[in-house]
């Protein structure tokens, strides 16, 4: 029995595939092209007892110089596609990148998603962990989630199965590996979505490190308070071990000055 049809790669660094830009090599990458390819390949790894992780972006991973032992499948490229399902609705693959689809869906005259757009990462890493900015969650505009269950039987959820809450659904419980969902948007104009995404947008520039490899907003939010501040107020903001450090620009991110 071989691994499926889309490319498999050995030894690949993992520094090219995570936004800290940090990790040593993978033993094996499947770069996935199709639910059935991930669904062959996870049933494979398991047949075997074989280690596996997925990965979208790897916008919240940090991995050791020392690589991964086992597989790593990749969402990327290759399970990207973002496609109209209906008149205000779009369906898009887990690997479609956070600012892409929003951005295929300004061009869809489709308006809701604006807030994901500077969410470093992916549609199934969005969903995955309910991810949110600006005072907008993925769940707010998820109407249905098609994953992969621990057994490999596929799976169709609508929202309220799926049991979202802060940076949490159902998928992290289960164990399930999504594979892609369908958004409900509402119609808008192209030009007034385009200035909302460019507004937030200008706003991260101005507030974080983006000049440096980092995994994004690195903490959950505190009850009654916020990691950024506590952290500020702890004397540790600019703190720097090697080539990794808080930011002094954002107390909340941790970023790569280089070489971490």
């Amino acid at each position: 029995q071989s691994l499926p049809s889309g490319t498999v790669l050995t030894g690949e660094p993992m520094a090219r595939h995570t936004t800290f830009r940090v990790g040593g090599p993978a033993d094996v990458m499947v770069l996935a092209d199709s639910g059935a390819d991930i669904q062959k390949t996870v049933a494979l790894c398991r047949e075997e007892n074989y280690p596996f992780i997925i990965l979208g972006n790897g916008s919240n991973v940090l991995v050791r110089d020392g690589g991964i032992r086992g597989c790593v499948i990749l969402m990327g490229e290759g399970y990207s596609c973002v496609v109209p399902s209906g008149e205000d609705a779009v369906y898009a693959h887990a690997g479609a990148r956070n600012n892409r689809f929003a951005e295929t869906c300004m061009e869809l005259g489709l308006a809701g998603c604006e807030f994901i757009s500077g969410i470093p990462g992916t549609i199934g890493g969005a969903v995955f962990m309910n991810a949110g900015a600006y005072g907008s969650e993925t769940s707010d505009i998820v109407k249905a989630v098609r994953a992969l269950d621990r057994e490999g039987n596929f799976l169709e959820l609508t929202r309220e199965e799926m049991g979202f809450s802060y940076r949490h659904s159902l998928a992290a419980e289960r164990e399930m590996i999504i594979l892609g969902a369908e958004f409900q948007l509402k119609k808008g104009n192209p030009a007034e979505i385009a200035a909302r995404i460019a507004d937030l947008n200008g706003r991260r520039r101005d507030r974080q490190p983006l000049e440096y490899p980092s995994a994004g907003s690195t903490f959950k939010r505190p009850v009654g308070g916020y990691a950024a501040a506590l952290i500020e107020q702890a004397g540790l903001k600019g703190t720097q071990i090697g080539g990794a450090a808080v930011s002094a620009k954002h107390a909340g991110f941790v970023v790569n000055l280089g070489g971490a």
